[in-house]
């Protein structure tokens, strides 16, 4: 009977060891931080930087600098024909790093109404830290805007240019390969006049062209002759597809000033893409080059070589077209 009350004594003894283990354990298990409190706190994160920023009628991307540990820079352009108050510029958008907060928000207006068309604004970081940004805005114009003079109509084509197969020609110097009432010269009175319609989300320009006929009254139909065809001797070859690149009469732009690209679109749905150069040489390669005296509107094309048909106006207008310029003259 001894022997028994001594097994149960240690029995009971074990069990109660066990269950102190057990609530020494549990209690130290409630003392440990969880390592996510101090993320989620934001006791670590000292970041304090404006990531995007966008104000209405802004345009093009804005250029965002951080300078020191306390200041930064910002610069963008506003389009001035479309708000007639700079000293209330509205914020559109604002993106900042993870858990810092500005001073103003989203349809907080903001003041350029002054010399120096600055304005500034607070960023605090979760950890108290702050960064004062300047934002510098500059007055937007669209150059677009107006009537342009079409003056030549000029392509860089051919197979080969390095063994002499390509060309930089104007189209209206060989009249020969079109229509001697509706070719390329038919465009040179032709006017484009821009009008601006709105800015894109993505702070793009966009509006509507007008492609006018000119004085002759007559659109270039760029239908290269029969007579002119190596491959198929005879038969006409419509080249809208390179040189239609401005629709006739009405269609609408779009201005990407990221890409540096102007967007055409006409009344069927067809999309061109070009770019506006001003004034100066374009080095082609291979001893080529384009001069461009006012500004272009300028076009990459999608021709095809043909060996066969290398040094042959065919192959440099109607073949492996490269590159297309419409010269232009602002009035």
């Amino acid at each position: 009977m001894e022997a028994s009350d001594n097994l149960n004594n240690l029995e009971s003894m074990k069990l109660t060891k066990y269950l102190l283990f057990v609530f020494i354990l549990l209690a130290q298990l409630s003392c440990v931080k969880d390592p996510l409190d101090d993320v989620n706190a934001g006791g670590w994160n000292h970041e304090r930087k404006v990531l995007n920023i966008k104000f209405e009628n802004q345009v093009g991307v804005a250029t965002i600098e951080t300078t020191s540990a306390s200041t930064g820079d910002i610069t963008l352009s506003i389009n001035v024909a479309a708000i007639p108050d700079l000293s209330q510029v509205k914020l559109a958008d604002i993106e900042m790093s993870y858990q810092a907060n500005a001073s103003i928000s989203v349809g907080d207006a903001l003041n350029f109404e002054n010399e120096s068309r600055t304005a500034s604004f607070l960023v605090t970081s979760a950890t108290g830290e702050t960064r004062e940004y300047k934002i510098h805005v500059n007055e937007f114009t669209e150059s677009l805007v107006g009537v342009w003079e079409v003056k030549d109509l000029t392509v860089y084509g051919g197979t080969g240019p390095e063994y002499g197969g390509g060309a930089v020609l104007q189209l209206a110097s060989k009249s020969w390969c079109w229509s001697e009432t509706v070719g390329p010269d038919k465009e040179c009175d032709n006017t484009l006049t821009f009008t601006m319609t709105d800015i894109t989300d993505d702070g793009n320009t966009s509006g509507i062209c007008i492609n006018d006929a000119g004085a002759d009254g007559k659109y270039a139909d760029f239908i290269f002759a029969g007579s002119m065809n190596k491959e198929n001797p005879g038969v006409p070859l419509d080249l809208k597809k390179f040189y239609r690149q401005i629709p006739e009469g009405k269609s609408t732009w779009v201005r990407n000033y990221s890409a540096g690209t102007i967007t055409f679109t006409d009344a069927n749905g067809k999309v061109t893409t070009g770019s506006l150069v001003g004034a100066g040489k374009e080095d082609l390669g291979n001893g080529l080059s384009m001069t461009v005296q006012n500004n272009a509107f300028a076009f990459n094309l999608n021709g095809t070589d043909d060996w066969s048909a290398i040094y042959s106006d065919y192959d440099k207008f109607a073949k492996k077209a490269r590159r297309y310029w419409i010269s232009v003259v602002k009035r």
